[in-house]
């Protein structure tokens, strides 16, 4: 990790791969709140997921997710009964932790960019750029932002495939893409 002043720069490269327990595939974090914090108590977590066979997703009461499909041809999430595919990459689909989820890969290993926020306590939108524009992080509010494809430069700091950056601090960050990058921007939850 290091830091540009005004945000934390997290590298791909240093994100150890943590091995599923159904033996399906490996999964890399990429932050959390708080920082260190187990599955059972984050506030927000954000992975990267390189999924390898299918099977059951991990039941996660309490969370909201939204995954998306970076690398290969998609999955057909079963989610409470009801067929979803999922095989338009970088596509985000938003659905419950709480909720039955079986995944059938379409054809072969893929990687997911997965967010997962814990519902009453933290609210998250996921918006993909593929164009220069602005991240704007109100009072309050944490963004990461997270290059997908290609590269990008986050207020002159380059990113590379699958680095990120965490901003913390209120602002304003231009944001070029030379891919496709992901923000996503972190708030309390409405009462």
């Amino acid at each position: 990790m290091t830091s540009s002043g005004r945000f934390q720069v997290l590298r791909a490269s240093t994100r150890p791969a943590t091995a599923w327990l159904n033996g399906g595939g490996v999964t890399r974090e990429v932050a959390g709140f708080p920082a260190g914090a187990g599955l059972d108590a984050f506030d927000w977590r954000v992975s990267l997921a390189d999924v390898a066979s299918a099977g059951p997703f991990s039941p996660f009461p309490g969370i909201d997710r939204v995954i998306t499909l970076v690398e290969g041809a998609g999955m057909a999430l079963t989610v409470d009964g009801a067929e979803r595919l999922v095989d338009a990459p970088f596509r985000p689909f938003a659905f419950s932790g709480d909720a039955s989820t079986d995944c059938r890969l379409l054809a072969g290993p893929a990687v997911d960019f997965n967010v997962m926020t814990r519902r009453g306590r933290v609210e998250a939108t996921v918006d993909l750029a593929t164009a220069p524009t602005t991240v704007g992080v109100p009072d309050g509010s944490t963004a990461l932002v997270v290059c997908l494809a290609g590269t990008a430069t986050l207020d002159g700091v380059e990113l590379a495939r699958y680095d990120a950056a965490l901003i913390d601090g209120s602002g304003t960050y231009g944001l070029r893409p030379g891919g496709t990058t992901a923000v996503v921007t972190f708030r309390t939850a409405a009462v």
